[in-house]
């Protein structure tokens, strides 16, 4: 009885090691640890791990006071050991006799330790189902033979351990493929979608780079963000701008365009649904929200999204939590929120389309995406970008476009943004054989200039410094917030600047906080 408790310890302990052993070094700490909580079956001088490499029997682990860099080098060929060959094969211990040692082939460590003859050697295989890790061995420097009660025991300790290295190295396995398999994930959709975040970056037009200095500061946080702008202006990848430059950039980026989805399938595709919940539920099913967990969520079109589903997505925003559809079983989740729309919202929340409580907890962090038109100076690198996106695509490679053929871009006033722009420029590398793309290779849907061929200029509006626009922004925030500066919801916060950087910025533009409070909005 004394013998079968630690037996069940060592049980649970094994289970447990075996969730964790997830990686190399995870696995040797499983023999380790292994090894150690073994002396509570049998006291040993030396305990040993051999793994099975082929015909040799190499020492992965060893523990007790014999163990030193002879016993960690050593290895030997099963040819020599029939009798270890033979435990191996019939998957049954073996303690050594006096006689095995006289006569036998010996333990393992003959020639290496200084062992006397008739010393207390056991050999154990490590299998387990239809594997076989390898053998564990025990000495002792007593000249005994372990009673036949410690070897099965003993025995059935190791098919326990061979069973947690075997799930050990199938979860280590696993996890390699899943980061393999999401790196190359990642490394497909950059050449499919392209690098958002150059474009923004690189951008010549004002209004673009402050737009993407501010997407920079917000991307650091995990406050929601809401995307505005016309269609096809690149709001998408504006958002994936954002999660690429977050601290959730190695996590998903999962989209939902609210718009194309029909009205009585929304829920189920944002929360997931279980089994039988409704006609066609033949399984369970994850929605977007625990795809997205622990990443970002784009929510595109948020404008279409019915009032009943708002209120449920303001509740994730709230609590985090959801239920699936047909399920009592709360869901909790950790996702960035970036709502994208065309739509005026607070339009929609004047006539009741829209829910304001969802609006103000969405509309934390406003930016606001310029139409083409309204960034020319853009056109030649964007061509390009979007040249070399739909290579991958086409098959078309190194394609450029002539001056002449994108002075003629420039005449068109682009009512379809940069999706337009796409499609004008794919069709270019359609209708044209060569590599250079000229003004006869761009087809345009009306043949009429609607802009002058002139330089691009900024409009005078626009024509304001630096200083102009900061103290501008800055009081809007603050009148935002009537004047708080501190705290979640404040004007730092919105901002991304320290409270105390706020105050020095305030002050060099001569811009009281009570002042911007009472400002007209």
């Amino acid at each position: 009885m004394d013998r079968r408790l630690p037996a069940l310890d060592l049980t649970n302990d094994l289970r447990a090691l075996a969730t964790v052993a997830v990686d190399e070094d995870g696995l040797d700490d499983l023999l380790r640890r292994g090894l150690d909580w073994l002396a509570r079956l049998a006291p040993y001088d030396l305990a040993t791990v051999f793994s099975l490499e082929g015909t040799r029997l190499v020492v992965r682990a060893a523990r007790g006071r014999l163990a030193d860099q002879r016993v960690r080098g050593h290895s030997v060929s099963l040819d020599a050991f029939p009798t270890i060959r033979e435990a191996l094969e019939t998957r049954r211990a073996r303690a050594y006799t006096e006689d095995d040692h006289a006569h036998g082939d010996g333990d393992p460590f003959d020639g290496v330790l200084d062992l006397p003859p008739g010393h207390a050697c056991m050999v154990v295989p490590l299998c387990a189902s239809d594997r076989c890790f390898g053998l564990l061995t025990l000495d002792r420097e007593r000249c005994e033979v372990f009673p036949r009660e410690v070897v099965d025991l003993v025995e059935v300790y190791a098919q326990m351990l061979a069973l947690a290295l075997i799930n050990a190295e199938q979860r280590s396995l696993i996890a390699r493929l899943h980061h393999q398999e999401s790196d190359r994930a990642r490394i497909l959709e950059a050449e499919l979608t392209g690098d958002h975040e150059g474009v923004l970056e690189s951008s010549g037009a004002p209004r673009v780079a402050a737009l993407a200095h501010r997407a920079r500061q917000v991307a650091r946080t995990d406050t929601p963000v809401l995307v505005l702008g016309e269609t096809g202006t690149g709001k998408e990848r504006l958002a994936r701008a954002i999660h690429a430059w977050s601290a959730r950039a190695s996590r998903p980026f999962v989209k939902m365009n609210c718009a194309a989805i029909p009205g009585g399938l929304m829920e189920s595709e944002l929360f997931g649904h279980v089994r039988g919940s409704f006609t066609g539920a033949t399984r369970d099913r994850s929605g977007r929200f625990q795809t997205a967990n622990g990443g970002t969520l784009l929510l595109d079109e948020i404008g279409e999204l019915s009032l009943d589903l708002q209120a449920k997505l303001l509740r994730v925003l709230q609590e985090g939590t959801f239920e699936p559809v047909g399920s009592d079983r709360t869901v909790r989740v950790d996702v960035r929120i970036i709502a994208a729309t065309h739509v005026d919202l607070e339009r929609a929340v004047a006539s009741g389309a829209f829910r304001a409580d969802l609006y103000y907890r969405l509309n934390v962090f406003p930016l606001r995406l310029p139409a083409l038109r309204e960034r020319l100076e853009d056109l030649g690198p964007l061509s390009e970008a979007l040249l070399a996106e739909q290579s991958t695509r086409t098959g078309r490679r190194g394609r450029t476009l002539t001056a002449a053929a994108l002075a003629k871009l420039r005449r068109y006033a682009w009512p379809g943004n940069i999706r337009e722009l796409a499609n004008v420029l794919e069709r270019a590398t359609i209708l044209s054989d060569g590599a250079v793309l000229g003004e006869d290779a761009i087809d345009l849907p009306d043949a009429r200039p609607t802009r002058p061929e002139v330089a691009p200029t900024i409009p005078a509006r626009e024509l304001r410094s630096l200083e102009s626009v900061e103290r501008e922004y800055i009081r809007e925030v603050l009148s935002h917030t009537r004047g708080r500066v501190y705290g979640p919801g404040g004007a730092a916060a919105i901002l991304g600047l320290k409270p105390s950087t706020l105050q020095s910025r305030m002050k060099k533009l001569q811009l009281d906080r009570l002042d911007a409070a009472t400002a007209p909005r």
